[in-house]
């Protein structure tokens, strides 16, 4: 068992699902009470209904009889421990009788319930952090309903205890809760992978943890990679439109972008602009680390094996990520210097043979050398036989769509079948310097339509050939209309806004005076973000999103004249 906090482990792991079941009312955070039973998402049947019932599991007559009176107190509640609310039943159908008798099998304690009013009141304890669901009933049919409470975690509460049982604590505000415990003493590390345990939905997995980012090392809060068991893989069963059987979990700090959206905007946007690519899918969720509130990520697909095996590439394919600059497709580097090898500015990450051996970039070499050294004639030619030409015309409309100052050579990958020669596959990354802002938060100008081509040669070569070129802007206008019009990105927006609800407040209220002191001189974050500290326009939260929405208004309005 792997040690948590302070040295204290996880209690021993049960079966199945690992919620207490409980209708006679013991086990919960408090005697008397019915904790959540979520799906468990790391079975085989996690995911079946997503998007449907996130309350699967829970009491409910729905699907047999129709019922008389439908006993409800209204949508899920969500209150701060230390809150008080009150939620009266009543039957859900128009039924009344003068014989109506309400009651709540399963009050928490602390709660009260008066029978002559039908109203439930109770202040959430301190230590009653968890999602609750409340089994009403209507005595005189026998009938039963569900009232979800959600009960938030008050860390800023006086004599506020940890979370007491992450397996009850599932949802923070609607979003899934990651609980990740791993040593102290050891911690974690960037290199490899070191043993650590994830509590999701009700689900304790054993697992591996390393943090990631090279840039954001020096972030307060960093990026995450998890890797799952082969016999109890990740899943999530509401969000991320078919998030399933994932050995490999992403989870990218919103740390550079208050807006805590741009990286989901980008990938759904991708997603949209090319639905035949390698996709990635995203979602929110909120962390705690050995019971310690780190707040809102962007949950996401990783790049790897299974990912390209999923979107109809061989497991066993090349899997290159570009991760400077100078993985431009030129055989000089980005200073105009020759390069070493015509690889440089990348790693692989999958694939035989593996880095380290001998001819392990052989087919990234010739790819690069096909580029650099074709004549326009042959690269016209065989420019949609060497790769997938959608895939790299979508990355050049994308990238320069929402202004990628960071994303047009790194922060990218590539991926080739030696099996099948190809076509060669393009996989867009780090995407948060994006929709109005640099890698170091600094801000970028909507109306700037660079093209790129001085930074990948690819690039320039597709818009030095007319028969590439002038499609692929014809194409543009046409996305812009359609696909990726500014309306689908402003109700994108929207959603985001809606889901992220009070969460985006408990995210900027820990946060925010961090992301605005940070990399300031002398500081550890200084060398790598020497502008960050210089800025003058910090935004809130809300003036962020608000900063978002304008920045991607004045663009797609400037782009329906001209697009770069």
């Amino acid at each position: 068992m792997v040690a948590c906090g302070g040295g204290d482990t996880l209690p021993p792991s049960g079966t199945g699902s690992d919620i207490p079941n409980n209708p006679g009312g013991s086990g919960g955070p408090d005697a008397g009470t019915v904790p959540q039973e979520t799906p468990d998402a790391g079975t085989a049947d996690a995911g079946a209904d997503a998007g449907t019932n996130p309350d699967a599991g829970t009491p409910t007559d729905a699907g047999t009889t129709p019922q008389v009176c439908a006993p409800t107190a209204g949508d899920t509640r969500w209150v701060l421990e230390g809150e008080s609310f009150s939620a009266q039943v009543r039957c859900g159908t128009n039924h009344t009788a003068p014989t109506l008798r309400f009651g709540v099998k399963n009050l928490p304690a602390g709660a009260t319930f008066d029978e002559a009013t039908a109203t439930l009141r109770w202040t959430p304890a301190l230590n009653q952090g968890a999602v609750w669901m409340l089994t009403l009933e209507e005595r005189s049919t026998g009938e039963t309903g569900t009232l979800k409470v959600g009960v938030a975690n008050n860390d800023a509460a006086p004599g506020k205890v940890p979370i007491v049982d992450p397996l009850t604590y599932t949802e923070e505000y609607g979003l899934p809760v990651v609980h990740l415990f791993f040593d102290k003493a050891v911690g974690l590390t960037s290199g490899s992978y070191r043993p650590a345990e994830v509590v999701y939905r009700g689900h304790r997995f054993t697992m591996e943890a390393k943090y990631r980012g090279a840039t954001s090392s020096v972030f307060p809060k960093r990026s995450l990679t998890f890797k799952f068991a082969e016999d109890d893989l990740f899943s999530e069963p509401v969000f991320g439109d078919g998030f399933k059987d994932r050995k490999r979990l992403v989870l990218i700090t919103p740390f550079n972008d208050n807006s805590y959206l741009r990286s989901r905007l980008a990938f759904d946007l991708w997603n949209k602009l090319a639905p035949d690519a390698v996709r990635i899918r995203t979602f929110s969720v909120v962390v705690y680390a050995n019971n310690e509130y780190r707040g809102l990520y962007t949950a996401a697909d990783h790049p790897d094996k299974r990912l390209m095996e999923g979107n109809g590439l061989d497991k066993d394919a090349d899997l290159f990520k570009a991760v400077d600059a100078d993985a431009n497709f030129s055989r000089v580097r980005r200073n105009n210097v020759a390069k070493a090898n015509l690889h440089e500015g990348f790693e692989k990450e999958d694939g035989t043979p593996e880095e380290g051996q001998a001819h392990a970039f052989d087919t990234l070499d010739t790819f690069v050398a096909w580029v650099a050294d074709s004549s326009p004639e042959a690269f016209r030619q065989e420019f949609g036989t060497k790769l997938k030409a959608r895939d790299y015309e979508n990355w050049w409309i994308f990238n320069t769509l929402i202004l990628g100052n960071d994303s047009q050579a790194k922060n990218a990958y590539h991926a080739y079948d030696p099996k099948t020669g190809g076509p060669w596959r393009f996989i867009p990354w780090d995407l948060d310097a994006s929709f109005g802002q640099n890698y170091d938060t600094t801000r970028s100008i909507p109306t700037a339509r660079p093209t790129y081509a001085g930074d990948n040669l690819l690039f320039k070569k597709m818009l030095d050939e007319p028969a590439i070129a002038t499609p692929m802007r014809e194409r543009y206008r046409q996305v812009l209309k359609n696909e990726v019009s500014e309306a689908t990105v402003q109700a994108l927006i929207d959603g985001y806004v809606k889901e992220l609800g009070p969460n985006a407040q408990r995210e900027e209220a820990r946060w925010a005076a961090e992301y605005q002191a940070f990399a300031k001189p002398d500081t550890i974050g200084h060398p790598n973000f020497p502008e960050w500290h210089l800025r003058q326009d910090f935004n809130t939260h809300a003036e962020e999103v608000e900063y978002v929405r304008q920045w991607v208004h004045t663009r797609w309005t400037a782009f329906q004249s001209q697009v770069p």
